[in-house]
């Protein structure tokens, strides 16, 4: 039998995400960097997901648990920051000429902005 994901299993591969991210934009990979940032967030909205009892079983439920998420925090900026991910995994399918390094870079930024926000809600459930 599969051994179930944690949170804190989550929230370990969104900040490694978001560091491999880095360091493929230092290397000039902008696809790998876009979807390492992209998996950063999805991450991380998985472990917010384990730790509140939310389903997250297909890509779409991202959105739904951001927003949950900005209901729970009260927070308003999650919703603002919620779509810059969705943006960076689209850059997968973007031809190279087509990516600004300085765009992902603020987008990868956003990333961790967002991370900031979700982490203390990817608690385990004892609150």
């Amino acid at each position: 039998m599969a051994r179930q994901e944690t949170t804190e299993d989550y929230r370990r591969r969104a900040w490694n995400s978001l560091e491999k991210a880095k360091q493929y934009l230092a290397e000039g990979d902008l696809h790998q960097a876009s979807e390492k940032g992209w998996g950063a967030a999805a991450h991380m909205a998985k472990a917010v997901a384990v730790a509140n009892g939310w389903d997250y079983d297909t890509h779409a439920d991202f959105n739904n648990v951001l927003y949950q998420a900005r209901e729970l925090a009260d927070n308003p900026r999650i919703s603002l920051l919620r779509g810059i991910p969705n943006d960076l995994h689209g850059n997968y399918y973007r031809r190279k000429r087509r990516l600004n390094p300085q765009a992902i870079k603020e987008d990868l930024d956003a990333v961790a902005e967002l991370l900031d926000l979700l982490a203390p809600l990817a608690q385990p459930l004892s609150r």
